[in-house]
């Protein structure tokens, strides 16, 4: 008896121990990346030209549930459903490899038209597109990736502790980030770190403005306000918020 394609979505959910399809894996978070596979087929070793077509259509709407497939992968894979069983056997076997490279095509062209992107990420991108396998796609946005971003976030923590402006808290931070120079450790100190850092240094920068017993009531009174505040009212304080007041 041919199951209906909704009892299969819950087959699917329940043998998905079962089923051998690699997992989705990227760098850092901004593309799908559900990796491309030569074949899928069960644990007990059974190649795709042998899966039965439940099985078939097990492993495939497995791919359509995982929500890290692309639109070329979700197009490819609903057709190979709607077709013959070799349908479904070529989907698994060749198909699904082809749909994701589409998908990781399109992926790393957002990359390039991403503004933030820095110099190495642009590089390395399209390095990858000017090889276009699927493979070098894949392993860009697996690996390459990451490992360019740590080389952009290096070149900008190195100007971060050369800017005269940059405290002591900024710099002790960005200097134990390089020391460690993990492209995790790199990346936590950019999105994190030195916006908590920079706030540390802030605050000790408004408590300076506290030990001046020249200031203004009013500028005294705003800066008492802000030095328990956020790194956001902070950094406002410093850069607007203090000459408005004695303004």
């Amino acid at each position: 008896m041919r199951l209906t394609r909704g009892a299969l979505i819950v087959a699917a959910g329940a043998l998905a121990p079962a089923l051998l399809l690699t997992a989705p894996a990227f760098a850092t978070g901004t593309a799908p990346a559900s990796a491309a596979v030569a074949t899928a087929s069960p644990a007990d070793g059974t190649p795709v030209d042998e899966m039965s077509e439940e099985d078939l259509r097990i492993a495939i709407l497995r791919i359509l549930a995982d929500e890290d497939s692309g639109r070329g992968v979700v197009r490819e894979a609903n057709e190979a459903l709607d077709g013959t069983v070799e349908d479904m056997r070529e989907f698994l076997k060749t198909g699904y490899r082809l749909a994701q490279a589409e998908d990781d095509r399109v992926a790393i062209v957002r990359i390039l038209s991403d503004p933030d992107s820095g110099r190495g990420v642009k590089r390395e991108a399209g390095k990858a597109l000017d090889v276009n396998t699927p493979e070098a796609l894949r392993a860009f946005l697996e690996t390459g990736y990451r490992l360019a971003q740590a080389e952009d976030d290096r070149v900008a923590i190195v100007r971060i502790l050369s800017d005269p402006d940059s405290g002591r808290g900024v710099k002790r931070e960005a200097g134990k980030a390089l020391d460690v120079n993990t492209p995790e450790a790199l990346r936590a100190f950019l999105e994190t770190g030195y916006r908590l850092a920079q706030a540390e240094d802030d605050r000790v920068a408004v408590a300076r403005i506290l030990a001046d017993p020249t200031i203004s009531d009013a500028l005294r009174a705003a800066a008492e306000e802000v030095i328990d505040g956020t790194p956001e009212e902070l950094r406002y304080f410093l850069e607007v918020g203090q000459y408005e007041v004695d303004g």
